[in-house]
């Protein structure tokens, strides 16, 4: 919370915080690719994690294409391709080194669930009823995603650099995505809220930018702990996720 009113006073042009979350984004991806190529491992990652951000993903960007194409597709998709070399990576060319045994989150957990919600809860807006049903999809599954991956992480108690840093940017990333959202409702002082239809929908997409940021928010503590301590691996407490 104070940073997010630090950046509220420090930050005149709100909208690059969606440049920075990207960028910063676009840092942790690197640093998987450096991690699955160069070092040749991919223990302590979450395949899991990645088939639920592959199929937020794909959905999201067919939403795109047929309710509203811009920059963001491009972004979607440049993500879609890294994330599922990702997954062809850990099933195949590095599987000898993937941790199956603690990866062990059931993915209906936040499948049903978020389908569920979506059934209900989608936008009001005049695009087809299935097309706004898989828009909102999408949205509650990005937010929780993360966590067969802090499942796992918790399992192992124990996250290599690698791991780390990928984990740290994506929550800087979402905590900057999460800080745009409410500095722009802030702003406009409640009517980018209206803007976004009527019912439940407008405040299913603050809040679920508010939970996918405070999912991390554990992590990225013992994560900035670490870092100070000069501990070069992670080393989770008990009771983080």
């Amino acid at each position: 919370m104070a940073a997010l009113v630090l950046i509220r006073f420090i930050v005149h042009d709100h909208d690059n915080l969606f440049v920075a979350a990207e960028a910063v984004h676009s840092i942790g991806i690197s640093v998987l690719i450096y991690k699955l190529t160069r070092v040749k491992t991919c223990a302590g990652l979450s395949l899991k994690s990645q088939e639920l951000t592959a199929i937020f993903l794909a959905v999201r960007l067919y939403c795109s294409f047929v309710m509203e194409y811009d920059i963001h597709t491009v972004l979607d998709l440049a993500t879609l391709a890294t994330t599922l070399w990702v997954i062809f990576m850990i099933r195949f060319k590095l599987k000898s080194s993937y941790m199956e045994e603690n990866d062990n989150f059931a993915l209906y957990y936040v499948l049903v669930p978020c389908a569920v919600l979506a059934l209900f809860i989608h936008p009001s807006t005049s695009h087809n009823l299935v097309n706004r049903i898989f828009w909102a999809f999408c949205l509650y599954l990005e937010a929780v995603s993360v966590l067969p991956q802090l499942r796992m992480m918790q399992n192992t108690k124990i996250v290599e650099p690698f791991t780390a840093h990928y984990i740290f940017a994506l929550g800087v990333a979402r905590f900057l995505s999460c800080a745009h959202w409410v500095l722009q409702v802030l702003d406009s002082r409640g009517h980018l809220l209206v803007a976004l239809g009527y019912g439940l929908w407008p405040s299913m997409v603050l809040i679920s930018e508010i939970v996918q940021t405070f999912i991390l928010a554990d992590f990225c503590y013992y994560y900035v702990k670490s870092v100070v301590g000069g501990q070069l691996v992670l080393r989770l407490p008990s009771g983080v996720v």
